[in-house]
């Protein structure tokens, strides 16, 4: 028995796990903490400038009573899975070529393409207004070329906006993962469906699309649960006709001073994002997303 613990604690694999454990415990406790806050606050109630203390379900049922609030959720959730549609489409073929046609230096090409997105997260949204604005890029290089003759108002300030600019602002949290999957696959195993006649197609639907799907899967969480809560871009690029579920907690822990509603509010979409992540891992076909 003694034995065996000793060759536990200097396995390779214990050492890694006791150097991670301090830093999950750490991360797990703030969350469990929030989560814990979160629930005590949703069965209260504020009187004016004061919680009042009695248990209560009546902010859950504000909540559903209340059509604008479902719809807010709706529309956050729809957005942002279409965000992270549209950001998996555009990283998918970065992530190929570099993996696949980049022969060295692949993790320097990374770094290369990501670059552009480690300055400041406001600037990249102003960056989206400028192109997108009425005097914006888009509409000038338009008016140039005579293809319209007046700017285009329909492409800042409305839900189309805010899904680019969010597509664009997560687009490296969906490059990494997917490269990382293309990058475990066993080449050995394109060339044997070479030497059965596959064509390069065939090959990539066959072998490259459902190894990748664990590193499309990894993506679209990565992209879609941060972009259900924002409230930066919607408020910045989406105007009156982009607001989501976050503008509203926002307000609710802001403006309104509601924080009891404003924590159910919070729960209620932490319950729909779950599903909906369960609900894409199963559209993908996922069973196991391994982690080496």
């Amino acid at each position: 028995m003694i034995s065996s613990l000793r060759r536990l604690r200097h396995s390779k694999s214990s050492q890694g796990i006791l150097l991670v454990l301090p830093a999950v415990v750490f991360v797990l406790g703030i969350i469990g903490f929030a989560i814990a806050s979160l629930l005590a606050y949703s069965v209260w109630t504020q009187d004016y400038m004061e919680i009042v203390y009695a248990p209560t379900l009546a902010n859950y049922v504000n909540f559903l009573s209340e059509p604008i609030f479902s719809y807010l959720l709706a529309k956050s959730l729809l957005i942002a899975l279409l965000a992270s549609l549209v950001t998996v489409v555009a990283a998918y073929p970065v992530a190929y070529y570099v993996s696949f046609k980049v022969s060295r230096h692949k993790l320097l090409w990374i770094m290369v393409i990501t670059l552009p997105f480690w300055m400041s997260y406001l600037l990249r949204i102003f960056s989206w207004k400028l192109i997108l604005g009425y005097n914006g890029i888009v509409n000038s290089t338009l008016l140039d070329l005579g293809l319209i003759t007046q700017p285009l108002e329909f492409i800042l300030y409305n839900n189309f906006s805010v899904i680019i600019t969010l597509a664009h602002a997560w687009a490296p949290f969906a490059i990494i993962p997917i490269f990382l999957s293309m990058e475990r696959i066993d080449r050995t195993l394109l060339d044997a469906a070479a030497d059965l006649g596959d064509t390069a197609l065939q090959r990539f639907w066959r072998v490259t699309w459902p190894l990748t799907l664990p590193g499309v899967f990894s993506a679209s969480v990565l992209v879609f649960i941060p972009i259900v809560g924002d409230y930066v871009t919607p408020q910045l690029v989406g105007g009156t006709n982009g607001t989501m579920i976050g503008n509203l907690m926002f307000a609710m822990f802001g403006k309104l001073n509601d924080w009891p509603q404003g924590s159910a509010m919070a729960l209620i979409s932490l319950v729909a994002i779950a599903l909906t992540v369960m609900l894409i891992r199963w559209c993908l076909g996922v069973r196991k997303v391994e982690v080496k």
